[in-house]
């Protein structure tokens, strides 16, 4: 008999029709005459019911129906006599697939997210996890779904790159050196010549310089790829490797980047309300109460728009009326994350977009203003994470770039393919990049961004 997954069958209402399902075993209940089993297979959050009669099944096959086992069944469905669910099944025949012992990890309740992830390759089982990648996964089909409908092209850029595009040198090296034997020079240093590329090379920590040319060739583009950054930062918003979107526009300023930006969010998020309905009520239930409701007010206001100069204002306005921050606030800082939640959460009880910051705290390819003294940028400000996207539009001057680019003693040997677009027909654009992982923790409302990958790479841990 075909298989029957548990989200279709659910809908079902051809009672009476034999079916076969096949799942991992969530819970069992037994009495003397009947065994009621708790069947998941991973396509909903929602179980089915399993009713199997005590004296049409061996004692000795019931023993195996333990948590975690996996199941195949055939039955009847019928409709359901419990609160709860619609339907169930009236099971006619249990094979066991595979048994599970009673020292598997995800067997109890209550477990905290600490302990499992230590069992990362186990713990995707859970109804929690499960629900958190299956909302992941819709995440990325809304991405993907929108920027096609807006005609941008999907632009891979390289994972392995020579250029270091924030400048902040936090870069994962690839070499095929042995290590143990490292080639150098005359003058001490690491001779790459023979190594794989004939120079050195990182994993990427972004693709956004690789993708200004894809802009200026096709117009708009995106990328959505893995990114790396060494940052030895444990903090519950950090991975050393993560999924960035990037789109780059030719032709945009800062508004368009900023209308670009609030579209985009409020698609996505609009997107897990009417696709994933299920595991956002579950998570509603069992992680964030005000999940749903913080969702449905992202996509129901306009973001506010305000220069950073008017930001650190209120901000020193609030730390005067007695508020306390754990970082001072001052014009020229970098706001922490506390700062931004603070405008966000207290103050405009809004998202926010961040515009025109110094140009000392931001990257060398944002376009300067006319003050001399801050660039276009803009970051995306939402309730509980903090910065979820920065962007800006680009320096379009080749003159004013390259004098950026000396200022800041950035190696030209791996910025001339860069200045070449600003060489060759420049032209005014824009773009910005969202973390993934920062987008999941909002639509699913984790506190952690460990638990929005499925194996999260942090210090000193690289298992599964």
């Amino acid at each position: 008999m075909k298989r029957t997954k548990i989200i279709d069958l659910l809908a079902r209402t051809d009672f009476g029709a034999e079916v076969n399902v096949k799942g991992w075993v969530r819970t069992r209940r037994s009495s003397k005459s009947v065994n009621f089993i708790a069947l998941n297979d991973g396509s909903t959050i929602k179980n089915v019911q399993i009713v199997a009669d005590t004296d049409r099944f061996d004692a000795e096959i019931l023993k195996l129906v333990t948590t975690g086992a996996c199941l195949s069944v055939d039955g009847v469905l019928v409709e359901s006599q419990g609160a709860g669910q619609s339907v169930e099944i009236q099971a006619k025949s249990i094979e066991i697939l595979g048994t599970c012992g009673s020292d598997y990890p995800m067997q109890k309740k209550g477990q905290s997210f600490e302990y499992m992830r230590q069992y990362a390759h186990m713990r995707l089982r859970t109804n929690t996890f499960g629900a958190v990648f299956r909302i992941r996964h819709n995440m990325a089909m809304a991405i993907h779904h929108y920027f096609h409908e807006h005609g941008f092209f999907y632009f891979n850029t390289p994972i392995i790159t020579a250029s270091d595009c924030e400048g902040a040198g936090q870069m994962f090296q690839v070499t095929t050196q042995n290590l143990g034997d490292i080639h150098k020079g005359e003058d001490g240093k690491v001779d790459f010549s023979d190594d794989f590329f004939g120079k050195p090379t990182s994993l990427t920590v972004s693709g956004q310089l690789e993708g200004e040319l894809g802009a200026t060739a096709l117009g708009a583009i995106y990328t959505f790829g893995p990114t790396f950054r060494a940052e030895n930062s444990n903090t519950p918003r950090h991975l050393a490797e993560f999924w960035m979107i990037e789109p780059e526009m030719a032709f945009y300023d800062i508004n368009d980047n900023m209308d670009l930006a609030e579209d985009f969010i409020k698609y996505c998020v609009q997107w897990a309300l009417d696709n994933c309905m299920d595991d956002l009520e579950f998570l509603n239930k069992m992680i964030d109460h005000s999940l749903l409701e913080r969702l449905r007010f992202v996509v129901s206001h306009e973001f506010v728009r305000l220069t950073y100069t008017e930001g650190v204002r209120i901000l020193e306005d609030a730390v005067k009326q007695g508020h306390h921050f754990e970082f001072p606030v001052y014009w020229g800082s970098d706001l922490a994350s506390e700062h931004e939640r603070y405008l966000v959460e207290q103050h405009f009880k809004k998202p926010v977009i961040l515009t025109d910051y110094p140009k000392e705290i931001k990257a060398f390819y944002m376009k300067q203003n006319e003050d001399g003294k801050t660039v276009r940028a803009m970051d995306v400000l939402f309730p509980q994470i903090g910065e979820i996207i920065g962007g800006s539009e680009r320096e379009a001057d080749y003159d004013k770039l390259l004098a950026r680019i000396k200022e800041l003693n950035i190696p030209m040997k791996d910025m001339w393919w860069y200045l070449d677009t600003r060489r060759f027909g420049s032209c005014p654009h824009s773009g910005f990049g969202l973390g993934f992982e920062r987008l999941i923790l909002f639509v699913t409302g984790m506190q952690n961004i460990r638990d929005v990958i499925p194996f999260p790479r942090t210090p000193k841990s690289a298992d599964f």
